[in-house]
């Protein structure tokens, strides 16, 4: 829904170590400096995409939302997610280290169609995406999955399941949403850390293996 204020604010998640104990080889010697990678994480209103950034980041995500208000009722269908009362309205964004000579930068993308057209910003410079998916409406992730086919940008498609709903098989999910073989599909939950990284994971290796020679 169309917000009266818009905030942005980083999350109350602990911060990193100053101390140099807590510093990684690269922070400690700029010459092995990792390479900085960007990745784009998208899909439909309510999907996921701000836990999905934050159960991950290990820095304090900055995430710019707003307060729904009735002037988009509209628009934001509720039915899925009836304790929503704030939606991301630029983006939300996080890092991730992978190893000493990978870091990945997040950027969570806004899922209401009046906020697509920060989408070509967002995307330029960006290896791959994640497509999240939310089986009670597989069809609003379909703007994500054209835009990545359009643009020529490797993507995998994470099925979030929430809590209570009905886990399909990955390959029911390619079907119904006629993903191509050659593009992972996966299911996870926004909330485990685990599974998020390992989403990332798959995603960095297919963007590797559709690279160019």
């Amino acid at each position: 829904m169309d917000s009266a204020v818009s905030d942005v604010s980083p999350s109350s998640d602990p911060v990193e170590d100053p101390s140099e104990e807590g510093l990684r080889d690269w922070q400690l010697d700029r010459s092995k400096a990792p390479i900085a990678t960007k990745i784009v994480v998208a899909g439909g209103f309510g999907v996921g995409k701000t836990t999905f950034v934050g159960s991950v980041s290990e820095v304090r995500p900055l995430r710019t939302e707003a307060v729904m208000t009735s002037a988009g009722e509209e628009t934001d269908d509720l039915t899925a997610t009836p304790e929503k009362t704030t939606t991301t309205v630029v983006m939300d964004f996080g890092r991730l280290t992978l190893d000493d000579d990978l870091v990945l930068y997040l950027f969570g993308t806004p899922g209401q169609q009046r906020f697509w057209f920060l989408w070509d910003d967002l995307v330029r410079g960006a290896i791959g995406a994640v497509v999240l998916a939310d089986t009670r409406r597989l069809s609003d992730c379909f703007p994500a999955l054209d835009y990545f086919e359009s643009c020529r940008l490797p993507y995998v498609v994470a099925v979030n399941h929430f809590e209570g709903t009905e886990t399909y098989d990955a390959q029911d999910v390619r079907e119904a949403l006629s993903v191509p073989a050659g593009v992972p599909v996966l299911t996870m939950d926004a909330r485990k850390r685990i599974t998020v990284v390992d989403t990332l994971l798959a995603l960095v290796g297919h963007a590797l293996e559709a690279a160019p020679e």
